[in-house]
């Protein structure tokens, strides 16, 4: 319902809308004009246990659904998205600040993974084997888990969340997702359009809420797999709980993403490379370029003088602004962070080539919004070298050889993504062999895989070992069973066996 404008929110518990009953709501703001735009209600644990019911109670029959109806299910899901792409653009702006042009590309890379999903009858095939031994067949199949969750950030409303679900759905699941209290408009929107795709009430469920609903989810015992993405302390908080509690945890956290510039380059093209890889939605993004590294002093220099002009004339402002290059960051808390990052390198000693906080827009808007900043003489140890910043501050690291470069990359602790720009192939070779990164480009700012492919970082990027695209997720949202099985002639007489049946 309205109440002066500002709209409240429900959960989606059992194929409807159910208004939250703890008295807690959350603000949902839109970043882009610093307002109040919607009450979303924070679930109990009594509220959380009560959505893991009816999933529960919802997943025999769908598991016992044929994996070729499934498919179709996700097929009419896919065909809605695309028919109401405005709709879905229109919200992911207004609750996350996004530019249009990448709230497309957000939906598009997040029907990559509904796509991939349609074809889950393939990737849950079993294996078969005749007479192993006494004449006895043995074959495997994967079988769904059952109750399973997916906690989700705000930077991508969408394409997480699909990218989290898609599979688990397909595979057989019913699926418990706890959407971002930031973002949470997205995901019961596309709640309607499940139900409008024939998937059965309970097998999708959205529960709104903060960590009195993720520890029960956690916790529960009927929720076998947790799938997260979000910031790598939480990400090591969720592992360690749900591993505790004997679930099934990818927990996928953030990075420091770095982009090595050989003297051999078009700078040119690398800058403009770095542009959008760096400053892209607000540069809020796990796969943005945090650090960019050039190898010798004389490509440091010209890099610099290019990148400066480039950073300078980037255009921040409204989504409903044609132009724009970026928008805000998600809350006035991100804003402040950004601020305090900049005040921090200043005290640290980095050399400010561009200064964020000189955009009349930053002080003038009542949006969350910071200007594109841009480190120099960055240094290890720094704190703006060691964190991960997750707004548009961003970092040039000075380096003499490929050899410390990768060093510096390795010696991290996080290792999400990282990229290389030569025309070297023996450069591009032994970067990608030595690397301790999970994905890696090649004269390609970002690297993220596309759908068909697993994604997943390294060290405290990621905790748990199943990946968020890819066909890792048939393996991770389902349980392989073995049968080993003999059908005699009828009337034998089989005996009693004290050893292993052989072929002997």
């Amino acid at each position: 319902m309205e109440t002066t404008g500002i709209q409240t929110l429900t959960h989606f518990i059992g194929g409807q809308n159910v208004e939250g009953q703890s008295g807690r709501f959350g603000d949902v703001f839109n970043p882009t004009t610093g307002e109040v735009i919607a009450k979303v209600p924070l679930a109990t644990r009594e509220e959380t246990r009560e959505a893991i019911a009816e999933a529960q109670a919802a997943f025999p029959a769908w598991r016992d659904v044929s994996v070729a109806k499934r498919a179709q299910v996700l097929l009419n899901f896919r065909n809605l998205l695309t028919q109401h792409l405005d709709e879905l653009l229109a919200i992911i702006c207004r609750e996350s600040g996004k530019t249009i042009e990448d709230a497309k590309g957000e939906v598009t890379r997040g029907i990559e993974s509904v796509d991939l999903a349609i074809g889950a009858p393939h990737l849950v095939k079993g294996e078969y084997s005749v007479n192993v031994g006494g004449n006895i067949n043995a074959y495997s199949a994967k079988y769904p888990l059952g109750v399973v969750a997916a906690i989700s950030p705000f930077n991508f409303p969408i394409m997480v969340p699909l990218a989290q679900t898609s599979m688990a759905v397909a595979v057989g699941n019913a699926v418990i997702l706890k959407a971002s209290e930031k973002v949470p408009m997205t995901a019961l929107f596309i709640s309607e359009l499940w139900k409008k795709a024939g998937l059965p009430n309970g097998i999708w469920t959205v529960i709104n809420g903060d960590k009195d609903a993720v520890n029960e989810l956690l916790e529960h015992k009927a929720v076998k797999a947790i799938s997260f993405v979000g910031s790598t302390p939480v990400a090591k908080y969720i592992y360690e709980t749900g591993a505790k509690y004997g679930k099934r945890v990818t927990a996928l956290g953030g990075g420091k993403n770095n982009m090595v510039v050989m003297p051999d380059a078009d700078l040119e093209q690398v800058a403009e490379a770095f542009m959008g890889a760096a400053y892209g939605a607000a540069s809020q993004r796990c796969m943005a370029l945090s650090t960019i590294m050039p190898v010798g002093q004389e490509t440091a220099e010209r890099l610099v003088a290019i990148l400066k002009q480039k950073v300078a004339a980037l255009k921040v402002g409204s989504y409903e602004e044609a132009d724009t290059d970026f928008g805000p960051v998600i809350s006035a808390q991100a804003k402040e962070a950004m601020l305090a990052a900049i005040k921090k390198g200043e005290e640290e000693g980095v050399e400010i080539v561009c200064d964020g906080r000189e955009l009349p827009i930053v002080n003038e808007s009542k949006g969350f919004f910071i200007g594109p900043t841009l480190f120099d003489h960055v240094k290890p140890g720094m704190d703006v070298y060691e964190q991960e910043i997750f707004g548009p501050v961003r970092n040039i690291v000075r380096v003499e050889t490929l050899d410390e470069a990768i060093q510096l990359i390795n010696e991290h602790e996080l290792g999400n993504g990282v990229t290389i720009f030569t025309n070297d192939g023996y450069a591009s070779r032994k970067f990608t062999t030595e690397i301790d990164v999970g994905m890696v480009g090649v004269n390609v700012p970002i690297p993220i895989p596309v759908g068909y492919h697993n994604f997943a970082g390294f060290k405290d990027s990621r905790f748990g070992e199943g990946h968020m695209f890819g066909p890792d997720q048939a393996r991770f949202f389902t349980k392989t069973k073995t049968v080993s099985e003999r059908w005699p002639e009828a009337g034998s007489q089989m005996g009693s066996t004290f050893a292993f049946p052989s072929n002997d």
